[in-house]
């Protein structure tokens, strides 16, 4: 008589570990990301004192980096331990934050494009309303310097935007050494300087305008940036279907996961 040996059903290594793996990059990220920004709290004095935080009428990238660094945080945290433990509800609660992120992603991908105008108008107030906020806090200075210098471009629409600024405003009652300038990102690089020259941008506005163009960069960061995004169309379609794509693969893996877990705990019911 021959007897038949039925093997029992097992949960993945492969799903289990490879979900480790790639939870545990996104915890270490996170980590750093909060290190990263708990430190610019504690230099900028935010720590001691959490009212600066609602003081602030301009936008703090720190915060940004932390909400990023605790959701990175969390996502890896559920997802490493669920591996790990084998927990359908750590890994049910990753799968459905990382769905829930990317049709988040996905619609407002679609929203930008059909809404452009409403999209534009509300980036030009968000960038107006920093700009009245340039000099209190020196993490969006550092934000919009950057960005003026990358793409050669002053203001929101145009050089005139910083008239919003009470330290870069022309009127008569400004006492500002500042008055009628714009920031050093502003201004055109001089080859010849290896210093930056931050006083370069100083009383720039009070000459006439077609004397600006050899001085600063007149176009604005709005209509640099739209010109920028049609020139790197494919580099950021690109990004976009790259993290989409680890996206989609960190559900599969959950998904997979889960079912092994299920079987597994079916087979043990007979």
């Amino acid at each position: 008589m021959h007897y038949y040996r039925y093997s029992n059903p097992e949960i993945s290594c492969w799903y289990k570990y490879l979900l480790f793996s790639y939870n545990i990059i996104f915890w270490l990220a996170g980590v750093a990301f909060l290190a990263a920004g708990l430190w610019a709290w504690s230099e900028k004095g935010v720590l001691s004192d959490l009212t600066k935080v609602t003081r602030l009428h301009g936008f703090d990238p720190v915060v940004l980096v932390l909400v990023v660094g605790g959701v990175m945080f969390v996502l890896g945290f559920t997802g490493c331990v669920g591996a790990l433990r084998e927990n359908i509800c750590l890994l049910k609660f990753f799968c459905g934050a990382i769905v829930l992120i990317f049709t988040l992603e996905l619609a407002a991908a679609v929203l930008a494009f059909l809404f452009q105008d409403w999209v534009r108008d509300r980036f030009k107030e968000f960038f107006e309303n920093n700009i009245k906020s340039y000099r209190d806090d020196i993490d969006l200075q550092n934000l919009i310097d950057s960005l003026q210098k990358i793409n050669h471009c002053c203001g929101a629409q145009g050089p005139d935007d910083w008239d919003l600024n009470i330290y870069f405003n022309c009127s008569t009652e400004s006492k500002s050494r500042e008055k009628c300038g714009v920031p050093f990102s502003c201004c055109v690089p001089d080859p010849a300087q290896k210093v930056v020259n931050t006083q370069c941008g100083y009383d720039i506005r009070a000459q006439k305008k077609n004397q600006w163009d050899n001085l600063i960069f007149t176009k604005g960061c709005i209509p640099a940036l739209e010109a920028w995004l049609p020139r790197n169309i494919y580099i950021v379609a690109g990004a976009f279907i790259a993290i989409s794509l680890l996206q989609i693969f960190g559900i599969f893996l959950a998904r997979s996961l889960i079912s092994d877990i299920e079987v597994v705990k079916a087979g043990h019911l007979f």
